[in-house]
Parts: structure tokens; C-alpha cells; sequence
């Protein structure tokens, strides 16, 4: 891997989870907790809630020391599997190097919040009508949107193949 990719990796990574932590920062500071502010009327809201478990409220019922010991270990074995894979093979295409970015980023984005808060701070809420999606941030979209970048790659890749 050349130092220019190492480059983009990280800094689209660090990019990444510091507009993740300065969304958190604002939303904490700015919002009551259940604070709802419409930004597009029947779509999507700011909403200020904490997550203690993981996507659609996975493991929020388990004790803290449970949640907090399975989040970092799932995280850092992440972050370890990203990080052996890019500086084990000559990964250069940005189709790759973004999306793994932004997946760890995201990771490490949450897992700074469970750290610093003992949960997740979610705001994003996009709904319509009375079905809301689970509220959100900026690093559980940072692994989504690499998740499907890695997914679509891996289907070009295959379709080349054939």
C-alpha cells in the first residue's frame, strides 16, 4: 500500500469521524434529550435520543459492563480486520480505500460515544407518517453507505469476472 493511499485512508477516515463527534457535540449541547425539531415536516426530524444497544436497540437490554465489553471487542476486531487487510495487500482502488474508511470511522465513532456516554447519541429521524426508522447519526450512515459501496464493488467485480 503507497503512502498515498495510506493518506486518503485516513484522512477520509479521520474527516469522517469528526463530523460524526461535532454532529454529536452539537446535537448534546443544543437539545433537551427527546428534543424533536422538524426539518422537513413528515419526513425528517432531529431527534436527540441515547442508544445503549446497538442498530434497532440490539443488546439495550443487557447490563452496561455486557454492552460496553461486546461493542469494543466487536469494534477493535473490526478495526484490526480493516487495518491487516489494507496493509496486506496493495490496495489502491478508492472503491475500496473509501468505503473501509468510512465503515471504521463509523466504528470508532460509536464506540467513542459509548466510551465518553455509556451509549450512542442518535439524532437522525426520518419517517413518514407514524413509521419512523430508528434514529441514527453520522457514523452508523459512514458504515451503511460503506457497506453498500463494498457490496455494489464486490458485484462489479463479480460481473467482471464472468
Amino acid at each position: 500500500m503507497t503512502r498515498k493511499s495510506l493518506l486518503i485512508f485516513f484522512l477520509t477516515a479521520g474527516l469522517v469521524m469528526l463530523l460524526d463527534q461535532l454532529t454529536k457535540c452539537y446535537v448534546v449541547s443544543s437539545f433537551q434529550l427527546y428534543e424533536s425539531v422538524p426539518v422537513i415536516s413528515g419526513f425528517f426530524n432531529l431527534t436527540y435520543i441515547r442508544n445503549p444497544g446497538a442498530a434497532f436497540g440490539f443488546l439495550s437490554n443487557t447490563s452496561p459492563f455486557f454492552r460496553g465489553a461486546f461493542f469494543s471487542l466487536v469494534t477493535l476486531v473490526a478495526a484490526g480486520l480493516i487495518l491487516y487487510y489494507l496493509l496486506h495487500n496493495k490496495i489502491e482502488d478508492l472503491w475500496l480505500l473509501i468505503p473501509l474508511a468510512f465503515i471504521l470511522a463509523g466504528a470508532l465513532g460509536n464506540l467513542a460515544d459509548r466510551y465518553r456516554f455509556g451509549e450512542v447519541i442518535d439524532f437522525l429521524d426520518v419517517y413518514i407518517g407514524p413509521y419512523h426508522w430508528p434514529a441514527f447519526n453520522v457514523a452508523d450512515s459512514a458504515i451503511s453507505i460503506g457497506a453498500l459501496f463494498l457490496i455494489v464493488d464486490m458485484l462489479k467485480r463479480r460481473n467482471e469476472e464472468l
